[in-house]
């Protein structure tokens, strides 16, 4: 499974310009006799099977000839019973076919090619209609019927079996691949040096294996298609039916139907620019990536340097291509003026977000604020960057996901970047203690403690700052130097276990937050008060002690009347 991995980008181009290759050629192929014509011909066609070509000859073009020929040739082999013949007539000024001793067509010297008889090409053209003839009435026959349909049956079955067995292959060979192997535990251990980041080769890897997914369905359309088009020319009733439909494709294919500037060009042609610009395409993509594996990867250039020029090539080389493309296709770049002046109205109106984007990832990869690697925080959101582009820029965070980030808001907003000009910063761990100890213990505990950590940096050493007498405690700052910003929170929480440790070794007091309330009382003065307030609260004062007298006196009688009924039943129970 090692090797899969390891040459899996190699095995799946390797694969993807194989099949690119064989439908291209095959395209070709197909096209070539309709582009490779000289000069105006038409078929003679037999229940569509095409037997010769004839030319125009005299005031009678190549179609009207065939369209005679082939009405005349349909009508004959539908009403005759008796076998055919086809006979050649010699006593005129140009050879004349006849069929049944009837008039069938004449070979004109446009008809035999340079170096070739009009006696010959006659000859030719008659053992063609004699063998069509008896293909035509042997494939009306029960026999041929029956035949046929075992060949269709077996045709059918085969194009099933090559289609399932396309399908075992991408389930079996080429989806894993899409699959990598990741750690049981995702998180970065305290003992890890770099930072978890994702494969910088995922995005492209599966730029290649949905290329090669869409190749794959083009081959079993493919394969579907030929086996129903063999199956159609298996029968005579949808021979011509095939035949229809292809000349229909073939011509609405090359037919100049969309203008562009002086010239008009056909959906073939279209079609062309298309796979030129998608070679275009591949091969930046495939320059670049050497560029960067092989060449930068030499000169001892960080990640980001690396990356940025890449990009730059990538883009510089897309653009060129493209211009080339154009040229050699044809167009002439004068006539774009007009879309070029609508595409900048466009972009200056409906597309500002796009040409705000874009503007504000040029300025990125060029100033280079943040790079590729920079341990960032934007928007109460931290995380590592793992790609810009010229709209948007990822950060993986500390969670492990992948955050889009559009570039103009690292232009916008406030960017801290913890790994900018160098990834070494200081962190502030503040710390109370009680009141009353040992301040030399406090300050010799952070010390160490700080000192005993992996992670911390011993040059600049750690330093305690008294920083004030707080309301319950007296408060101190750790100072720590780091050279991992992304492990700034682990590294805190490791302080803060082993400072509470120490602590309570050493009868270190943490303390909680105190309030003391003291309340004062003072005799207010007797004449700030009215007499009427005076006699009201006497009046009060006097029926409260009464009440409580009252109730005093109550619950007195009612207790001895309880403990001398308790004696009485004392005495009974005795």
């Amino acid at each position: 499974m090692s090797y899969w991995s390891k040459n899996r980008n190699f095995i799946i181009s390797f694969i993807s310009w194989i099949l690119t290759i064989f439908i291209a050629f095959s395209s070709v192929s197909w096209m070539t006799p309709i582009l490779g014509q000289e000069r105006p011909t038409a078929p003679i066609m037999l229940e569509g099977k095409t037997l010769f070509y004839v030319s125009e000859s005299g005031q009678y073009t190549a179609q009207q000839r065939a369209r005679e020929a082939n009405n005349h040739l349909e009508k004959i082999v539908a009403e005759s019973e008796s076998p055919i013949s086809v006979e050649i007539d010699t006593d005129q000024e140009v050879p004349v076919i006849t069929i049944n001793d009837r008039y069938f067509l004449s070979v004109t010297y446009n008809d035999a090619p340079i170096g070739k008889s009009l006696q010959g090409q006659a000859l030719a053209w008659k053992n063609a209609l004699e063998i069509a003839i008896r293909k035509s009435e042997y494939e009306r026959t029960p026999q041929y019927y029956i035949k046929a349909i075992v060949i269709a049956i077996a045709i059918i079955f085969l194009a099933v079996i090559l289609s399932w067995k396309l399908g075992k292959i991408w389930q079996r060979w080429l989806k894993p691949l899409s699959t990598t192997k990741t750690d049981p535990n995702p998180l970065t251990s305290t003992t890890s040096n770099q930072p978890l980041t994702a494969n910088t080769g995922e995005s492209s890897f599966n730029f290649q294996l949905v290329g090669l997914l869409v190749l794959l369905t083009i081959i079993r359309g493919l394969i579907w298609i030929v086996a129903l088009g063999y199956i159609s020319r298996l029968f005579p009733q949808t021979r011509q039916w095939s035949d229809f439909l292809l000349e229909i494709l073939q011509v609405s294919l090359i037919t100049d139907v969309f203008p562009l500037g002086n010239q008009k060009y056909s959906v073939l042609d279209f079609f062309i620019l298309v796979g030129l610009l998608a070679a275009v395409v591949t091969l930046t993509r495939m320059v670049s990536r050497v560029l960067k594996s092989k060449l930068l990867s030499a000169t001892g250039l960080n990640r980001a340097v690396q990356d940025t020029t890449a990009l730059i090539v990538n883009y510089a080389l897309i653009f060129l291509g493209t211009i080339v493309v154009l040229q050699v296709w044809g167009l002439d770049l004068s006539s774009l003026t007009v879309f070029a002046s609508v595409l900048g109205v466009g972009i200056g109106l409906g597309l500002q977000g796009i040409a705000k984007e874009f503007v504000s990832g040029l300025v990125l990869i060029f100033e280079r604020p943040i790079q590729v690697g920079d341990f960032v925080e934007v928007d109460q959101l931290m995380g590592t960057v793992e790609r810009i582009s010229v709209r948007s820029t990822e950060i993986r965070t500390l969670d492990q996901i992948s955050v889009i980030l559009p570039n103009s808001r690292f232009l916008e907003s406030e960017v801290i970047n913890w790994s900018h000009s160098s990834p070494i910063s200081r962190l502030k761990i503040p710390v109370g203690v009680a009141y009353g100890s040992n301040l030399e213990a406090v300050r010799r505990v952070l010390i160490d403690t700080a000192k005993n950590h992996r992670d911390i940096l011993s040059m600049p050493s750690p330093q305690v700052f008294f920083s004030e007498f707080g309301d319950s405690s007296l408060n101190f700052n750790l100072l720590v130097w780091i050279s991992k910003p992304y492990k700034q929170f682990q590294i805190k929480s490791d302080l803060y276990f082993k400072i509470d440790t120490q602590f309570r070794q050493e009868g270190i007091e943490i303390p909680f937050p105190q309030r003391d309330v003291h309340f004062r009382s003072s005799d207010l003065p007797s004449q700030s008060l009215s007499p009427e307030l005076i006699n009201s609260l006497t009046t009060l004062s006097n029926r409260l002690a009464m009440w409580l007298e009252t109730n005093s006196n109550h619950h007195t009688v009612q207790d001895k009347n309880n403990e001398i009924q308790s004696k009485k039943t004392t005495k009974k129970e005795s």
